[in-house]
């Protein structure tokens, strides 16, 4: 299979997405969508959609993808049923325990696993195969030999275009936390997007330091395809219809090998930030990050000459009215500029900003390309054969369905039915996207009323578009019972720390600054690992695992690598477990909750195995690349950096070391409170573990030490 999995944001980008050749489209609810700023879909425009895409044979996925709190789960279990009984062909969820939860009551329902859940090796493969998912949608920043070992015990799916997230999927906190609204919940600010200056030689000036350029990876789709990957998702649902249109035609070109410089041109002027990079999979390149430009660059047109008071450029192409430009001048963004008329070789734009001769001007709307690219409307042929014969009903055989009118035919008093009556009436095919191939007709001087036939003909076509728009799925019953969860206290603390020393914790849970280690000292302790490696890098560790307490990871593929390494598994904040079915399926010897959840719904969930973060560092980024551009002959590998937004506030930034350097974001301010349940204290680089032990119970202590805190979500739920 080679599946082209297009964007559709609103109805107008799923007409465009299937009308240009999509062979599946995802989309969203208004509910429990992680791009809630889409305008996304109601039941109602679900079903037309639905319809309309399986008449084409074109396979419809629903996001679902949030993060679910207890509260929500009878209305999201409802929701989903619902769904899938209207048509979908797959759900896609981030929570993998709900994903159990749902395959275990109910089989029939197909799931695929969200890239925010952070597959990005063979262990999370297997877990999400085990738990029932038909398909992982794989976490952006996976490698390309892992995509291949992935692709062997699953399918998978792969983006190949649109946006990407500096923050490794599923663990982007800083817009929950530093601005109250969640990225896990489809509430996203884009703190990514904005500018930061951080404290390194060549990096102190204010730049968009964390914005990444868009995934582009052309012609390196074929890389993936014999990786065994099944199918090529393009991002956008928050992207206009044209571009949705562009992106499909481009790849589905090269696929076909008809693509040409056209193609990549129209794609260009329908969204590019920063002129693209392959992505991960590849290795980071050199426009991996667009640290100049955030927002669409479009096309190099030309440069910009000011003559008589005009702003004129040169060039062969002719604009028309409604075009638009981006104005940078060294690379960064001054101004924009609208199109006013053609001279020869030569036209003009008007600016509200000051323009200078130098300036490169870039097409950003391109109003003609914008019209062509979503004026195309797709046909389905559809054979029909007509039988109108006295004493008999009449009989249109369309496709393989037979459909009779209710009345017997009677012989022509006067004028009987002619083939050009009959052609006549059945070319019209109404609102359906027919293309009508006649095959036969038979009449032998039969009348019919022409308000009869039309209403045959309206019967012909509604009964054959039912007919290939409905749902084959098996219809489901709601008939789970949602657990219950058995208050327990758990007076236990537990610590992160990377120095390997006593905390005074009952568990201490200790960060490597390096990974690449032997001897682990004293192993009494459960060793963290990030969201991201891959097997390679875990396979190389393996020794110096076994030596540890324990595994806490960030990522659910911890939970198969534990289970195979017969290791006490304690499951980490970042796989947001955030309701009673995930506490009651997840089989760690430990929980952390979601930082997203407050304290009453962390204390509805206490269990005697429960922690909650309490205190101390917020960490809100894992960066799987490097933000100086992988300049490594010049790096001065400092372990800590600051991080500072245009408003002043310092966000710590902490390099490791796995088989590369990475780096986790940590919150502006420190977090102070008091656990419901048990209490896990974050010291990784906030200072003393030994002294947050002593005051984890003590909210105004806390407050004392840290100075510069928050209480995060404590009392005030995520949007």
């Amino acid at each position: 299979m080679c599946e082209i999995l297009a964007p559709s944001g609103d109805i107008n980008s799923a007409y465009a997405a299937i009308n240009s050749g999509a062979n599946a489209i995802y989309l969203g609810l208004t509910s429990f969508s992680a791009r809630s700023s889409a305008q996304n879909f109601d039941m109602a425009g679900f079903g037309e959609i639905s319809r309309y895409a399986h008449a084409f044979g074109i396979k419809v996925y629903v996001a679902m993808n949030t993060l679910i709190k207890d509260s929500e789960l009878p209305q999201f279990l409802d929701t989903l049923i619902e769904v899938w009984n209207s048509g979908a062909d797959a759900i896609i969820l981030s929570d993998i325990f709900l994903g159990k939860f749902i395959k275990d009551n109910y089989p029939s329902i197909k799931l695929h696993l969200s890239t925010q859940a952070g597959v990005c090796n063979v262990y999370g493969a297997k877990l999400a195969k085990r738990f029932g998912f038909e398909r992982v949608v794989l976490a952006r920043e996976t490698p390309i030999d892992e995509i291949k070992k992935i692709s062997e015990i699953i399918e998978t799916e792969v983006f190949i275009q649109g946006a990407l997230c500096t923050c490794f999927s599923g663990q982007c906190y800083m817009s929950s936390f530093a601005g109250g609204n969640s990225g896990n919940r489809g509430k996203c600010k884009q703190p990514c997007r904005k500018l930061y200056s951080i404290n390194r030689n060549g990096f102190e000036d204010l730049a968009y330091r964390l914005s990444l350029a868009d995934l582009s990876v052309g012609g390196n789709i074929r890389q993936l395809i014999e990786s065994g990957v099944s199918s090529f998702k393009i991002e956008g649902r928050m992207r206009r219809p044209e571009y949705v249109a562009a992106a499909v035609k481009y790849y589905n070109n090269i696929l076909n090998k008809t693509e040409s410089c056209i193609d990549l041109s129209n794609l260009k002027r329908t969204y590019n930030r920063g002129n693209y990079t392959k992505g991960l999979a590849f290795g980071q390149d050199k426009t991996f990050i667009s640290s100049d430009v955030q927002g669409h660059i479009g096309e190099y047109v030309g440069v910009l000459k000011v003559e008589n008071g005009k702003y004129c450029c040169y060039s062969n192409e002719k604009f028309g009215k409604g075009d638009c430009f981006k104005v940078l001048r060294g690379g960064k963004e001054v101004g924009g500029a609208d199109f006013v008329e053609n001279n020869g070789k030569t036209f003009t734009v008007s600016s509200k900003s000051r323009l200078r001769s130098g300036d490169k001007l870039f097409i950003t709307t391109d109003a003609s390309l914008n019209g062509e690219l979503i004026d195309g409307h797709r046909k389905i042929t559809v054979k029909l054969s007509v039988r109108l014969c006295r004493g008999e009903r009449a009989e249109i055989e369309i496709g393989s369905l037979k459909v009779y009118s209710e009345e017997i035919l009677e012989e022509a008093n006067t004028r009987p039915l002619t083939d050009a009556d009959i052609k006549n009436c059945f070319g019209k095919v109404d609102k359906y996207p027919f293309e009508i191939e006649f095959i036969s007709i038979v009449t032998d001087g039969v009348f019919m009323p022409a308000s009869a036939l039309n209403a045959l003909r309206r019967k012909v076509y509604a009964e054959y578009y039912d007919y290939i728009s409905a749902t084959g799925n098996v219809q489901v019953v709601k008939n789970h019972l949602l657990p219950k969860i058995k208050n327990e206290p758990n007076t236990k603390i537990a610590v992160f720390t990377t120095q390997n020393a006593d905390t005074g914790a009952d568990l201490t849970i200790y960060k490597p600054d390096d990974y690449n280690f032997n001897d682990c000292g004293d192993c009494n302790k459960f060793l963290f690992l990030p969201p991201f490696m891959t097997s390679h890098e875990i396979e190389k560790i393996k020794p110096a695992i076994k030596k540890f307490k324990g595994i806490y990871c960030d990522g659910s593929w911890g939970i198969e690598l534990a289970s195979e390494l017969q290791m006490p598994f304690f499951a980490g904040c970042g796989i947001n477990i955030s309701n009673s079915v995930d506490v009651n399926l997840c089989t760690a010897e430990y929980i952390a909750l979601s930082k997203e959840l407050t304290v009453a719904e962390q204390k509805a969930l206490s269990r005697a195995n429960v922690f909650a973060l309490a205190s101390g560092d917020i960490k809100v980024m894992d960066l799987i690349y490097c933000p100086f551009g992988k300049r490594c002959a010049d790096c001065d590998k400092k372990p800590n950096y600051i991080l500072t937004d245009e408003n002043g506030r310092n966000f710590p930034l902490r390099r490791y070391k796995t088989s590369v350097c990475r780096f986790e974001v940590f919150n502006c301010a420190n977090l102070v409170g008091v656990s419901p349940v048990g209490t896990l204290l974050d010291c990784t680089v906030c200072g003393s573990p030994q002294k947050l032990v002593k005051i984890a119970g003590d909210g105004q202590a806390q407050m004392q030490y840290f100075k510069n805190y928050t209480r995060g979500h404590a009392n005030s739920p995520v949007l």
